[in-house]
């Protein structure tokens, strides 16, 4: 099933994008049309940059606090994926990435993964844990320093 819908996606999205050079040539003309493939490039580039900074000072705060930063690597992943589909020439992969851009399409986004693959989402903000540190070895697995 899901090797058909990347098939499908994989045909599908070329000959969208060229229907929308097609279109927007049209309306605006070429030289406007192929400016504004550059000028989205150059701010996924920038998006890229900007919010993959931010989101790695907050993966590093997550670590500091002893917390697992899994929303803050989800969002890492999708705002990186949504550069990338800035800086790939075409009109339709912009407004996708344009898309996983907006903070609460992010979070739905994430939501409906980690429910998907099973997990518990969280919105995470626990206090680290408390009390001794436990680690249950058996006999053979113990060495001395």
């Amino acid at each position: 099933m899901v090797g058909r819908l990347i098939l499908l996606a994989l045909l599908l999205i070329p000959v969208i994008e060229i229907a929308l050079f097609v279109e927007i040539g049209r309306a605006v003309g070429l030289v406007p049309t192929l400016g504004g493939i550059i000028v989205i490039a150059i701010i996924g580039t920038l998006v890229i940059r900007h919010q993959g900074l931010a989101l790695l000072a907050e993966i590093r705060t997550s670590i500091n606090r002893s917390q697992l930063p899994a929303r803050a690597l989800a969002d890492a992943m999708l705002v990186t994926i949504a550069g990338v589909l800035m800086v790939v020439p075409g009109y339709f992969t912009d407004c996708l990435g344009l898309l996983l851009l907006i903070p609460p399409l992010r979070a739905a986004l994430y939501w409906f993964l980690a429910r998907r693959l099973g997990l518990t989402p969280t919105t995470g903000g626990g206090a680290p844990p408390t009390g001794p540190r436990v680690i249950e070895l058996e006999v053979d697995e113990f060495r001395p320093r």
